[in-house]
Parts: structure tokens; C-alpha cells; sequence
């Protein structure tokens, strides 16, 4: 049985998207470096991310923005995400395997799948890496375009989480569009 591996990134911050991607890999592969995207340094998980997407049986991502997080809640918009994901695949009756402890879906979708929640998933199943991976590539990817258009937060450096820099750049210029105003109430 295919294994779908899911996580999110981009849970925490003040700004930006919440992501998630599932990744389903072969039955069969070896990929020694892949683990916790936080446990990487960024170029080695830009080099991952091409390879487990060229090594996969099939992938997704999926993105829910600031409005949306503001709209129904961090763990709503994560659970969305998911969603979407699992929605999107076209292999269907795969084992899910979900990073942490909590799934929850809309309406109780969630007894459509064959899941399992797995706490540090993330770092002891290969499919929950790659999906880790390629969350964590596509936000930092995304937070480097909203620096272009926003270049005075530093989203770049940061991207989006509540480092003292970026909490000061919010008190000295106010919030801007992708901001998640239910996060920043306390700095504004």
C-alpha cells in the first residue's frame, strides 16, 4: 500500500501563508538526507525539494493565506490546507500519515481517509519529511516575494515569524497586507 506522507509549515508566524503537502513516494526508495525540514539548512532543502518532487509518485501543496488564518484560525486553515491536498490526489486509498497528534477535517471528512497522526512524524517517516520539505521550500519561497513587494519588514530574512526585528519593523510601519492581524493585535 502507497504511503501519503502530510505536514504544514508556517503555523507560527505573523505574516505569510500557513502551507501543506502531502507526498506520496515509491514503496521502494532510498533518500538518506531527507528529514525534518528544520533540521536543514535551506540550500540542502532547495536541493531536496526538486529531488523528492522528480522521485515521487505524486505530490501537492497548498497554501491558505493571511485573510483566511484571520478568518477561521490557524488550525482551521491548517486543517483546510490539508484538505485540499488529500482532495487534489489522484491516487486515491493511500495510507495517510499526518505529522502530530491532531485531523480534523470540515464535516468529519476525515473518516474518508485511512490516516494515522504520528507525533515527530516529521523526523521518522520519510513521506512526512518530504512533505515537511516541500511545505518549508514553497513558504520561505513565497515570503521571499512578499519581500520584493513589501521591502521594509525584511520578509526575506525572516520570513514572517515574530523575530525582534520584524516585531520592531510592525511597531515603526504599521502592519501591510499579509499580515496576520489576528497574530499582531499585541504589537500594533
Amino acid at each position: 500500500m502507497l504511503i501519503c506522507g502530510i505536514d504544514e509549515a508556517g503555523r507560527g508566524p505573523l505574516a505569510g501563508p500557513v502551507v501543506a503537502a502531502c507526498v506520496i513516494m515509491p514503496e521502494i526508495i532510498q533518500l538518506d538526507d531527507v528529514k525534518d525540514s528544520k533540521k536543514l539548512k535551506e540550500a540542502e532543502r532547495e536541493r531536496l525539494f526538486e529531488i523528492i518532487k522528480k522521485n515521487c509518485v505524486e505530490y501537492r501543496i497548498e497554501a491558505i493565506d493571511n485573510k483566511k488564518i484571520d478568518e477561521i484560525n490557524i488550525l482551521n486553515a491548517t486543517m483546510f490546507a490539508m484538505e485540499r491536498c488529500l482532495d487534489n490526489l489522484e491516487n486515491i486509498g493511500v495510507k495517510v500519515l499526518i505529522d502530530g497528534n491532531y485531523f480534523k477535517l470540515n464535516s468529519g471528512k476525515q473518516i474518508l481517509y485511512n490516516y494515522e497522526t504520528i507525533i515527530g512524524g516529521d523526523d521518522k517517516i520519510i513521506q512526512i519529511s518530504a512533505a515537511s520539505i516541500l511545505a518549508k521550500v514553497t513558504r520561505d519561497r513565497l515570503m521571499c516575494e512578499y519581500d520584493k513587494i513589501y521591502p521594509l519588514y525584511n520578509f526575506k530574512r525572516h520570513k514572517g515569524y515574530g523575530t525582534k526585528e520584524h516585531i520592531e519593523n510592525i511597531r515603526k510601519f504599521g502592519l501591510c497586507d499579509i499580515h496576520r492581524i489576528s497574530f499582531c493585535k499585541k504589537f500594533i
